[in-house]
């Protein structure tokens, strides 16, 4: 997966922060007391992640919605084609084996594009009709 260089310079911030740099190391370690000698040498899981960080944060700024991973496959596909990527591109992003998952199952127009697509339809027979 291609990286932005923003991420980039976020990873090499985490990499100076995290105590865990060998290379043997997960970049994301676990730091929990239970993993004992094995610090650093497992992931901290992620759906640990999501109810000690991510849920609480949505809850604080008032998400009610049940928050999983994959909300944000589906978030990252909607901006991508709000953003007018093209389908194969964000197919690829996703990993998806055929763009018709992407289509299906992950993207949804954005309220925007669908005005935008309205306008144009009208204007087409606004035209014909004056023709």
């Amino acid at each position: 997966m291609p990286l932005d260089d923003y991420i980039l310079a976020d990873l090499l911030a985490w990499y100076t922060a995290t105590p865990y740099k060998k290379p043997t190391d997960y970049v994301f370690a676990t730091d929990s007391n239970r993993a004992g000698k094995k610090r650093g040498k497992q992931p901290v899981w992620p759906n640990k992640v999501l109810d000690y960080w991510i849920r609480p944060v949505a809850q604080q700024v008032g998400i009610r919605k049940k928050i999983g991973w994959h909300t944000f496959r589906h978030t990252f596909s909607n901006l991508l084609r709000a953003n007018h990527e093209d389908v194969k591109t964000v197919q690829e992003l996703l990993r998806h084996a055929s763009p018709k998952t992407t289509l299906e199952l992950y993207s949804q127009a954005v309220s925007q594009d669908k005005r935008d697509a309205q306008s144009r339809l009208v204007k087409l027979f606004v035209a014909v009709g004056k023709v």
